[in-house]
């Protein structure tokens, strides 16, 4: 017998469903109306990258950052669009590490 795993966006669903959509939306870093078109079937946007925000915000999804261990998806995402800082340590090591990691925007 085979499980059957939530799909992302089933799960995206119900949690609109459970909560107001902008909550959720803010939970996985997106505009409401993003979210809105997304489970709509309309967002013309990078629908991979909410998907991977949504494995992580509400999926417990993780992976094995370089930098600092095993995160959650959505945070490594985050991660790498933060802007280089010269100033702070772990943007230094970001901006070396994340352009070549197996987990970065796009890859796969």
């Amino acid at each position: 017998m085979q499980i059957h795993e939530p799909d992302w966006l089933d799960v995206l669903r119900a949690a609109c469903q459970a909560r107001k959509q902008s909550v959720v939306a803010a939970e996985i870093g997106y505009s409401a109306t993003v979210v809105s078109q997304v489970l709509s079937g309309t967002y013309k946007g990078d629908s991979r990258a909410v998907q991977q925000k949504v494995e992580g915000a509400l999926m417990g999804l993780t992976v094995e950052c370089p930098v600092i261990g095993d995160l959650p998806r959505n945070r490594c995402l985050e991660y790498q669009r933060q802007p280089f800082a010269s100033t702070n340590h772990m943007r230094v090591q970001f901006s070396r590490t994340c352009p070549t990691c197996k987990h970065r925007r796009g890859a796969e």
